[in-house]
């Protein structure tokens, strides 16, 4: 073999070689290139994360600022709406016998009856008790109430007002037991004062049929029992 073949040979083989390495390096190139390109999206959503973090933060914050705020709302309306004891309206006081008139009147209908009328005196509305303690004469115990007749509530008098009890002073068919004519009588309020009440000059007669209402505002209604 020649010289110049020689260096033919290797010329060729040196350029075969630079060619392979020429090749090479493009792949490389390539790869490299698809490599930071995969990477790019990944590098792109992680600098969002943060951001879209501090949004739901924010929101969730915001949530929870509203519920307190409606929390400390409700607690205050509540706090506005309730009572503090010192209402309005004053409320009446009781009855006394100092301010409040009692007269005793026999009626024809019905038979054996006596009707009580309780006027307030005074300048203040004030509450009669449930129903009059009468005491007959020099009794021991006052009459029963007839429990039928009670109200909803206390009867209340305001200045010039009435209110009205019935009374059942014996048996219609003279029955009951242990009757006798009185010529007093007294009632009672619940402040410890005493009414007296005139009767009749005759006196009433009672025996053991002997009981009374309540303190109604109606004076017919007292008289049906």
């Amino acid at each position: 073999m020649s010289a110049r073949t020689t260096r033919v040979r290797l010329f060729a083989a040196a350029t075969v070689a630079l060619a392979a390495l020429s090749l090479t390096a493009c792949e490389d190139g390539s790869a490299t290139g698809v490599r930071d390109s995969s990477t790019a999206p990944v590098a792109a959503e992680q600098s969002a994360r943060p951001e879209q973090k501090d949004q739901r933060d924010q929101q969730a914050g915001g949530t929870d600022t509203t519920a307190t705020t409606a929390r400390d709302g409700s607690s205050t309306t509540g706090s506005q709406a309730a009572p503090d004891g010192d209402g309005g309206d004053e409320l009446p006081g009781d009855c006394s016998a100092e301010d409040v008139e009692i007269t005793a009147t026999e009626v024809p209908r019905p038979i054996n009856h006596l009707l009580l009328t309780a006027t307030n005196t005074g300048s203040k509305t004030c509450a009669l008790p449930a129903y009059p303690a009468a005491r007959f004469g020099e009794a021991q115990s006052v009459p029963p109430v007839v429990e039928t007749s009670k109200p909803q509530s206390l009867t209340m008098l305001e200045p010039g007002g009435s209110g009205y009890a019935g009374v059942l002073l014996s048996a219609g068919d003279g029955s009951a037991g242990n009757g006798s004519t009185v010529t007093s009588l007294t009632v009672p309020f619940d402040d410890g004062s005493v009414a007296t009440v005139g009767l009749p000059a005759d006196g009433v007669y009672v025996d053991d049929s002997l009981k009374v209402t309540y303190w109604l505002t109606d004076r017919s209604t007292a008289l049906t029992y």
